[in-house]
C-alpha cells in the first residue's frame, strides 16, 4: 500500500506566545516529553518494519506546539527522509530552531511547512531561516493566518522570500464574512490561491481518502480517519495498515481544514500542488 501517515504525539509546548494558541509558551513537564520521545521512537521503529511489509509511506509530522526544537524530530526526520520505502517526511514548524542539521537529511525526500507568526519572530530572522533552507535545496513552503492585523507583515515578507517559494495564507474564518472584497484580492496577490482555503467544503458523505490511505496516528498508536472526526479507527501498530484501510466517507457536515479537503478528490488539488500536497508548495504557482 502506497498510503500517507499524519503523526501527533503527546508534545504540546512551543516557544511561541500567539494569542490565538492554547498551547503558546506552554512548558510540558519531563514527564510529558519523555512519552513524547518514547511515542515517536515506537512509531519510527514502525515505519523501519514496513519495508518487509511492502508498502510505501510518507509522513507529516504536525505537532502540537513546536517539534524541531527538541533532538528526536531532528533525528526521527533524518532517519526517515532516508529510509528507501519513505517517499517523503515533512514537518510544520514555526522555523525558529537552529538548521544546521538539516545537511544530514535527504533533501529529495525531506520537506518543511514553515508557519510564520509576526509579533513572535523579527522578518529577517524567520527569511534568514528560509534562506538556510533554500541554499540546501530543501522544499518548503511559508505561509500564516490572514488577520487583518497582520497584512503589511505578509506583504513584506512576499517581497523578502525569493520569487520561488510558494507562500500560502490561511483565512481567518472565526468571524463570518471577515474580509472585503479589497481584501480579498490583496490576499490573493500573495497567496494566487487563497480562495481554496477561505471555502468551507460540504463533505458529509462525501468520498475522502482519509481512513483508507491517508491516516491520523496519536502517539500511543491510536488512528482517527482525520483529526476533526474523533471517531477512533484502530490501533496502528495492532491492526496495521491493511487492517485499518477501508473506505470511509466524510461524517462531517464541512470540511475547513487544508489538511482534511486536500484528501478529496473531487476538488482533484493535485492539479494546483502536484506531489507537494503534504508540504503545501503550489507547483500551479510557479507555472502560471
Amino acid at each position: 500500500m502506497r498510503a500517507t501517515l499524519y503523526y501527533r504525539g503527546s508534545l504540546s509546548s512551543c516557544n511561541y506566545d500567539c494569542p490565538y494558541c492554547p498551547f503558546s509558551k506552554n512548558k510540558d513537564s519531563a514527564e510529558t516529553l519523555a512519552r513524547d520521545r518514547s511515542q515517536l521512537a515506537s512509531f519510527v521503529d514502525w515505519v523501519r518494519l514496513q519495508a518487509g511489509e511492502g508498502h510505501r509511506l510518507s509522513v507529516f509530522f504536525n505537532p502540537y506546539g513546536e517539534g524541531l526544537t527538541h533532538a528526536w524530530y531532528r533525528e526521527a526526520m533524518v532517519e526517515l527522509s532516508h529510509m528507501p520505502h519513505v517517499d517523503k517526511v515533512a514537518i510544520q514548524t514555526n522555523l525558529s530552531a537552529r538548521l544546521s542539521w538539516t545537511g544530514d537529511l535527504n533533501p529529495e525526500k525531506a520537506a518543511f511547512w514553515a508557519t510564520y507568526h509576526p509579533g513572535q519572530t523579527k522578518e529577517r530572522s524567520f527569511v534568514a531561516q528560509c534562506l538556510e533552507l533554500h541554499s540546501r535545496r530543501i522544499p518548503f513552503s511559508v505561509g500564516s493566518v490572514g488577520v487583518r492585523s497582520a497584512f503589511d507583515a505578509l506583504r513584506s515578507l512576499r517581497a523578502a522570500l525569493p520569487a520561488d517559494v510558494y507562500m500560502w495564507v490561511n483565512a481567518f474564518k472565526d468571524k463570518p464574512n471577515y474580509y472585503t472584497d479589497e481584501e480579498r484580492e490583496l490576499l490573493r496577490e500573495i497567496d494566487p490561491y487563497f480562495d481554496r482555503n477561505a471555502a468551507d467544503y460540504d463533505s458529509i458523505g462525501r468520498t475522502c481518502r482519509t481512513g483508507e490511505d491517508v491516516f491520523y496516528v496519536q502517539g500511543p498508536g491510536l488512528v482517527k480517519r482525520c483529526y476533526k472526526d474523533r471517531t477512533v479507527i484502530g490501533h496502528l501498530y495492532r491492526d496495521g495498515l491493511d487492517g485499518l484501510s477501508r473506505k470511509r466517507p466524510c461524517g462531517m457536515k464541512q470540511c475547513d481544514c487544508y489538511i482534511g479537503y486536500i484528501h478529496m478528490p473531487e476538488l482533484e488539488l493535485e492539479r494546483v500542488y502536484g506531489g507537494r500536497l503534504l508540504e503545501r508548495i503550489a507547483q500551479a504557482a510557479f507555472d502560471s
